[in-house]
């Protein structure tokens, strides 16, 4: 019999008999590691324990502790899902039904049957019974014909559009207890490992997300092997909803929508850009610490400048419509993307050796057509700002301004308090290589300047294949909050394809042309999503420095309102924001008023503070922190209020 080599994540290696299975390997390792293995990643791709492995392969064994171990277990959840609707619902006809960050989801047509939050106990108390039976999750490859027929032998339509775009002799059907359904898997070994089940809502979700089809019933749910982790996850979505950036955002009166300037057009109020225009200002400030300059784009850019980069035909489907002129055949888009502004500016005139590198960097607003079912608060937004910019260096400085990057990504983490961080290597999917644009070389010399710059920097790193943009690979910034919850900001990216499309050049020391790298980066990634974040890390309670008012200035009574007054303008004269509650309201009131806004300091004034030129000082969820005088406090925002260096 022929063996396999199979390589461990330690690096050591072990061979098995040819179509060895991960379960196999599993029990080879350990009895413990084989009781809680949920699926197998082979040469980076997660499969079911059960599937055979026929050639050399490095593999890993996730389990319920890994990412890839969660992606199976609510893959599998969701098929669970359905077998409960099935049962519950007859005639229930199924759209797609994937894992998602934090739990899944399935789209049905319950057709004339109703649905809604009441009816989720029911189905949950279904899902568990038959999670008990411990059926087991088995793979069949069948034929398309087979698939059409059995899916059309059900009338589910929606099976049958999705099996139509496959390819005969890559489909294949999953089976659980008395349910089938069209999946590539991967699949957990059986229904008995979900023990704790929660559907967490119901929405409307368009049949693949095109406004024009019918509206399906979205379930969401997530599912956990033990009940203990499903009860602290309850309590995490409850501190999740107080700190939710919309319901903050309108508090803290930062930001606004309306439907009259249009969907995922953000509006930014008074405080918000307050909050806004200070982390612009943080930035450029180390931007020019840098080495920097700074530039300015227009909104719109001629659609043939986003033929030549590759945004139109990659990006085309979700921009906005091109502009059309009075001159018949100009087209003009709203700007997807800062990166073709910047190459043109690089072209308008000569480059030397000498020159480089040239760091461009703007604060440019671009726009997406992203779907109305997934816009949400300042997350996924139509119009958002990146603190984007484009280095053009020569091939031997990429790794030096590629770490140079990453030092000002770190910095600006540190300064925000996001302390808990992985660095994603984004990688090219190396099976579907159409998606991107570029000769083999130049990707696989791209993707090893990215590791070897975050090695230097000993960072924590994990490699993904499929996730890189089309024109390169990127070093991402996976950055968890205080909630545990992971968001992708920060982001770096090395890129020999626009210099290509754009012809750029530069006279080497040689005196012949040459063509330079692109790095591209945006440390914040965009501004309404880093803010967004930032809300919900922080509950609100921003850094000190950041805070649009860190003050509130509270007179006792009326009759302190003129010294409250000098005190503000004190205040405002030292570069310290805030406002003067002069309002004939009780101190108490102007106090609990202060606290809801989440101000830091409040600054309460009355005849001793008037007499003696102080202040008391209260401290937002502290409490009173005595009396100084008002050149002490002045001492203490000098140093504690300043943006950091």
């Amino acid at each position: 019999m022929s063996e396999v080599k199979i390589t461990l994540p330690d690096g050591s290696s072990r061979n098995y008999p040819s179509g060895v299975t991960g379960m196999a390997i599993a029990q080879s390792i350990s009895e413990g590691l084989a009781r809680n293995a949920l699926a197998i990643e082979v040469n980076g791709e997660i499969l079911d324990l059960s599937r055979p492995i026929q050639g050399d392969a490095a593999i890993r064994i996730f389990t319920w502790n890994d990412k890839g171990g969660k992606y199976a277990f609510w893959h599998s959840s969701a098929h669970l899902l359905a077998e409960a609707l099935e049962a519950l619902y007859p005639g229930v006809k199924f759209g797609i039904g994937p894992p998602i960050e934090n739990g899944f989801y399935y789209d049905v047509d319950l057709g004339e049957q109703t649905f809604g939050e009441d009816d989720l106990a029911r189905v949950e108390a279904k899902m568990l019974e038959l999670a008990r039976k411990n059926s087991v999750y088995t793979r069949q490859e069948v034929s398309k014909a087979e698939a059409l027929d059995f899916f059309g032998k059900k009338g589910d339509e929606y099976k049958l559009e999705l099996i139509q775009g496959l390819e005969d002799g890559s489909i294949s059907f999953y089976h659980q207890g008395n349910f089938t359904d069209l999946c590539r898997g991967p699949h957990i070994p059986h229904t008995g490992f979900i023990k704790a089940v929660k559907l967490l809502n119901v929405a409307g979700a368009y049949w693949r997300g095109d406004e024009k089809n019918k509206m399906l019933t979205r379930i969401y749910g997530v599912t956990f092997p033990k009940q203990k982790e499903l009860e602290e996850y309850l309590v995490m979505l409850e501190e999740a909803k107080k700190r939710d950036h919309r319901k903050l955002g309108k508090e803290l009166e930062l930001f606004a929508f309306s439907e009259n300037v249009g969907m995922g057009l953000p509006l930014w109020l008074p405080k918000g850009t307050i909050l806004r225009e200070r982390l612009e200002q943080f930035m450029r400030k180390a931007q020019i610490k840098a080495g920097y300059d700074p530039v300015v784009s227009p909104h719109i850019g001629s659609k043939a400048l986003y033929v030549t980069s590759g945004h139109w035909e990659k990006y085309g489907k979700d921009s906005f419509r091109p502009i059309q002129t009075p001159n018949e055949g100009e087209e003009f888009m709203l700007k997807p993307m800062n990166c073709p502004h910047h190459c043109e500016m690089y072209k308008v005139k000569p480059r030397s050796y000498r020159d480089l590198p040239i760091r461009f960097a703007e604060f440019g607003t671009v726009y997406r057509y992203e779907q109305s079912g997934e816009l949400h608060g300042l997350t996924r937004v139509r119009g958002f700002t990146q603190d984007d910019a484009h280095i053009f260096c020569r091939p031997d400085q990429v790794k030096e301004e590629f770490i140079k990057v990453i030092d000002l990504v770190l910095h600006v983490f540190n300064s925000l308090g996001f302390e808990n961080y992985t660095a994603q290597v984004s990688l090219r999917d190396p099976a579907n290589k159409e998606k991107y644009i570029g000769e083999d070389a130049l990707w696989d010399r791209a993707e090893r300047e990215i590791q070897e710059a975050a090695d230097e920097r000993g960072l924590k790193t994990v490699a993904v294949k499929g996730e890189a943009a089309f024109y390169g690979p990127k070093l991402d910034f996976m950055v968890k909050d205080a909630l545990g919850r992971s968001w992708q900001l920060g982001t770096i990216q090395v890129d020999y394809q626009l210099p290509q499309r754009f012809e750029l050049e530069y006279i080497g020391s040689d005196n012949q042309r040459h063509r330079p790298v692109m790095i591209h980066r945006a440390p914040f990634g965009s501004l309404e999503r880093f803010v967004a974040v930032l809300i919900e890390h922080c509950a609100g309670k921003f850094p000190l420095w950041l805070s649009p008012d860190q003050v509130a200035v509270l007179p006792i009574s009326e009759r302190f309102n003129d010294y409250a007054a000098q005190v503000i303008q004190e205040l405002k004269n030292q570069d310290i924001r805030g406002y003067l509650d002069d309002r004939n309201e009780k101190i108490g009131r102007k106090i609990r008023d202060a606290e809801v806004k989440k101000v830091p300091f409040m600054l309460i004034v009355g005849e001793k503070e008037a007499a003696e030129n102080r202040v008391s000082v209260r401290r937002h969820g502290i409490g009173d922190e005595g009396s100084v005088s008002l050149a002490e406090f002045m001492q203490l925002a000098a140093k504690d209020f300043a943006m950091p260096l």
